[in-house]
């Protein structure tokens, strides 16, 4: 019996990039996308929950700061872990497996009576995040056409401010309304746990990574089913697939060959914009109702400022969504990130209600924007066995400066001030914008399937 002819490895990549966009596409992106709001709202939340124990437990600025960081302890683990497993295991193994992880911790974090047990559970809560991010991201830019790859990938990111609007809506209506309402947030941040599932049954493998593992017959199919769903003619396959081309097989040489001669200047580039703005973000964003609560404005008050500020993280997605394939990827960065430094010294220097209100907005705005264009740029400067690596390290490096910002704070604070501090977040923002072009930029190109 003669064998079934399948299709090449390039082929399958050309198949997908010459698809227009589908309902399997829009499955797909919202489908990971509602993974990655419930992702922002968990971290979202602790910021609001951060501000209701720091009053009802008595806990220091230090103890407050731990509990930030320690989750970003495990999300700079869960991050390396998660790329690489990712790239063994298949992406949509791992992004259900994390949600998994994080949606039970979260929940258990509502039943907590003290500090102790609530720093082991915002660990594990990190660990399941860290890995979802890179992981997300890199699973949807591997099914999106070349032509529109940028764009979906900042309206993934996007799903962020919805999470994070919903944790502030949390914040604002549930937390306040009662001693317990802190753990009423927790048990609402468990809903991970379920969409876990819906996502492993209901979500297809990246057929690029299934063809990377030479799981031709499997790639094909799924392909085939988005050609079907978009009506496209499909030529006749002409020859198999010769063993597929990778450029590492084992967690350590694909880790190391991140630094090889074709990637070092990419690699160092990208981890120093992950840090400056892991640092920045999480640094104001995370501490920005405490500090308000510090500066007079009661528990209240404060979330609903708070609440203000985060509905501008839409439209700045909306505007890096449409410049990402206009202008490209490098210079919509590194303007995004520039007017994030310029917000953030406007905002450490704010006093009235209105400049507080307008400067964070605008803070919110240029920063989010930022994300969408780091999210999307970073899948595309690596081929298929090396993506997942690569996003998950830059992810987890990330997460050292996250881990370290909250704790960061206090001290900023002490030593000058809210000036002071968005004045050190600002200059990050302008180091990472530096460092931005040192990126490649891969606009309307064909992904790296090697």
């Amino acid at each position: 019996m003669a064998q079934p002819v399948l299709p090449s490895r390039e082929s399958l990549a050309g198949r997908l990039d010459d698809l227009p966009f589908t309902r399997r596409h829009l499955k797909i992106l919202t489908g990971s996308g509602i993974g990655w709001a419930l992702d922002a709202m968990d971290v979202g939340l602790i910021s609001f929950i951060l501000a209701a124990l720091t009053l009802q437990w008595d806990l220091s600025k230090t103890d407050a700061g731990w509990i930030a960081s320690i989750g970003f302890i495990g999300m700079a683990l869960g991050a390396t872990l998660g790329g690489l497993l990712a790239d063994r295991l298949g992406r949509r193994q791992v992004f259900a497996l994390t949600l998994l992880v994080y949606g039970i911790a979260t929940g258990a974090s509502a039943l907590v009576g003290g500090l102790a047990a609530l720093l082991v559970l915002r660990f594990l809560v990190g660990l399941g995040l860290g890995a979802e991010l890179p992981v997300a991201s890199t699973y949807v830019s591997e099914f999106a056409p070349a032509r529109i790859r940028g764009r979906l990938i900042v309206l993934l990111e996007a799903f962020w401010a919805v999470g994070w609007t919903a944790a502030a809506v949390i914040g604002y209506l549930v937390i306040p309304a009662s001693e317990n309402g802190w753990r009423w947030a927790f048990a609402i941040g468990a809903v991970p746990a379920v969409y876990a599932l819906i996502v492993r049954w209901g979500l297809p493998e990246s057929p690029r990574w299934l063809a990377s593992r030479g799981r031709i017959a499997e790639a094909d199919r799924i392909v085939s089913a988005f050609e079907v769903d978009a009506r496209v003619e499909r030529s006749p396959s002409i020859r198999r697939e010769p063993e597929p081309r990778v450029l590492a097989r084992t967690n350590s040489a694909r880790v190391g060959a991140l630094w090889s001669g074709e990637f070092r200047v990419r690699t160092l580039c990208l981890w120093i914009v992950w840090l400056g703005v892991n640092f920045s973000y999480y640094g104001a964003f995370i501490w920005i109702p405490s500090i308000l609560v510090d500066a007079g404005f009661d528990l209240v008050r404060s979330f609903g400022f708070t609440l203000i500020i985060t509905l501008a993280q839409l439209p700045g997605y909306a505007v890096a969504a449409w410049l990402i394939e206009v202008w490209g990827r490098r210079v919509t960065l590194s303007v995004f990130l520039l007017g994030s430094a310029v917000a953030a010294v406007f905002f450490g220097t704010a006093t009235s209600e209105f400049a507080i209100i307008a400067s964070g907005m605008a803070l919110s705005f240029f920063n989010l924007g930022a994300w969408g264009a780091l999210y999307a740029v970073t899948p595309e400067l690596y081929p298929t066995s090396l993506r997942g690596t690569g996003a998950g390290w830059a992810a987890g490096i990330g997460r050292i400066a996250s881990i370290v910002a909250p704790l960061t704070v206090p001290v900023l604070l002490g030593a000058g001030g809210a000036p002071l501090l968005f004045a050190v977040f600002g200059a990050c923002f302008i180091v990472a914008a530096a460092a931005a072009w040192g990126l490649v930029d891969r606009r309307g190109m064909a992904l790296d399937d090697r």
